[in-house]
Order: C-alpha cells, then sequence, then structure tokens
C-alpha cells in the first residue's frame, strides 16, 4: 500500500491540459490522432472525437456553428499539428487565435437630450426626410408623444409641460419639426388606456346592442307563435 501510494501521479506532475472543459482523456485522444499514420484512419478518428466532444455538451448543441468551434478545438489541443480536414476545408491557425472582433462604437448624441434616447434621435432624422403634409404631421406628433412618455420615464417627480416638449423638438430637429402651439401632445401611455377605455366602450355597446337585436327576434317570434296558435285554434272551431 505505502508503493502504491508512492507512485501516485498528481493533476500538478501531468501535462496541462489546453482546454480543461473537455477533459484529460479527450485530450490524450488528439495527441493519440497525431500518431496514427493513415491519413483515412486519422481524419475518421477525429471526426469520432468531433462527435464525442459535441455530445460531452448538449446544452451547446442549439449555437449556431458549434462544430466548426469544435474543430477548432482539436486543432488546439493538438497545437496546430495535426493533419485533418475540417468540414469547411478550412485549417485553423494560431492566428486564429489572436483575432479580435472589431470595436463597436458608441452611439454619438446630444448629452443635453440624453434622457430622450437614441431611438428619438432616429425618429427624428426619418420624419425631416419625410414630405411635408398630414402624414409628416401625425407623425411628428407621435414623436412629441414618445418625448413625452420618454420624459416622464427619466423623471417621474418633474412635471414636463407641452412647451418643453416641443421647443427640445424643435432643437433636436435644426427648427425642421414645429409643432403647434394649440397641438396638445398626448402621453403614448395615457393614449394608449383611452384607446382601450374607447375598445371596451365600443364592445360593450356593441354586446348590448346585439342583446337587444336578439330580444326583438325573440319577441317577435313569440308574436307570431301565439298569433298560429290562435288562428289554429279559432280554425278548428269553425271546422266543428
Amino acid at each position: 500500500m505505502i508503493d502504491n501510494a508512492l507512485n501516485m501521479e498528481y493533476n500538478s506532475q501531468r501535462e496541462l491540459l489546453i482546454i480543461p472543459e473537455y477533459g484529460r482523456n479527450v485530450q490524450r485522444l488528439i495527441l493519440h490522432a497525431k500518431a496514427i499514420e493513415d491519413d483515412e484512419l486519422r481524419q475518421a478518428f477525429v471526426e469520432r472525437m468531433i462527435d464525442l466532444m459535441y455530445q460531452m455538451h448538449p446544452q451547446n448543441r442549439n449555437i449556431e456553428d458549434y462544430k466548426e468551434k469544435l474543430w477548432k478545438h482539436i486543432f488546439r489541443i493538438a497545437k496546430y499539428d495535426l493533419k485533418v480536414t475540417p468540414p469547411s476545408g478550412i485549417i485553423p491557425t494560431p492566428e486564429d487565435v489572436k483575432k479580435r472582433p472589431e470595436i463597436v462604437p458608441y452611439p454619438k448624441s446630444e448629452a443635453r437630450f440624453r434622457h430622450y434616447g437614441n431611438n428619438v434621435t432616429q425618429l427624428i432624422k426619418k420624419a425631416t426626410t419625410m414630405e411635408e403634409g398630414p402624414i409628416r404631421a401625425g407623425f411628428t406628433k407621435v414623436i412629441g408623444s414618445y418625448m413625452k412618455l420618454a420624459y416622464k420615464t427619466w423623471n417621474r417627480e418633474h412635471f414636463v409641460s407641452d412647451e418643453v416638449i416641443k421647443n427640445d423638438l424643435l432643437t433636436l430637429s435644426e427648427g425642421k419639426l414645429i409643432l403647434a402651439e394649440e397641438i396638445s401632445i398626448d402621453n403614448l401611455a395615457d393614449a394608449r388606456k383611452r384607446k382601450k377605455s374607447n375598445d371596451r366602450d365600443y364592445r360593450n355597446d356593441r354586446d348590448y346592442r346585439d342583446r337587444g337585436d336578439r330580444n326583438d327576434r325573440d319577441h317577435h317570434h313569440r308574436g307570431s307563435d301565439r298569433y298560429s296558435n290562435k288562428r289554429r285554434n279559432h280554425g278548428g272551431g269553425r271546422r266543428r
């Protein structure tokens, strides 16, 4: 027992795992594939390794191009010294690991009107390219309503007047979008509530009318039935 304890091999004494998530056995199998001399046998062996690695992490199966990622991992574990061909035909290289995605710049917006958000800026740009007319006027009013909603969401305790929204809209559009003084800017949330209320009232009125029509029809049918019964009774008396 003492001899067995002295002969124990610790992980700290073993070769470092290049990608620990696959474990030591997978790394050993990939290193064994490098020693296979027959090209077809080596290719088939590595493809079976891909299937094994694919089954080890089933939660990643829905990731796009996941098997292509596994091929890159196999070449990385093999230190890019492996004579096999991935299905894509593109053999991974050490330079692929060093590639970094391009930096996505943050959208630039006026700090003064940051509470409106970038969507308002995009909507205003779209509105300024539209032709003058009722469609543009209606779209401009929707933008004003959205700005009012965004302002109240940003600062719920502060009252925002229509005049503030109109002036900010005029500034953001560089004087191209103007809402007249007599136009009242409705908050989009309030407008939705009113629309739901109107729709509900309309449905209630329609249901009431439908019930009235059914009652009238029922009353008419009952009257017709009574009239028919009277005629049959009266006619029967004459025949006697």
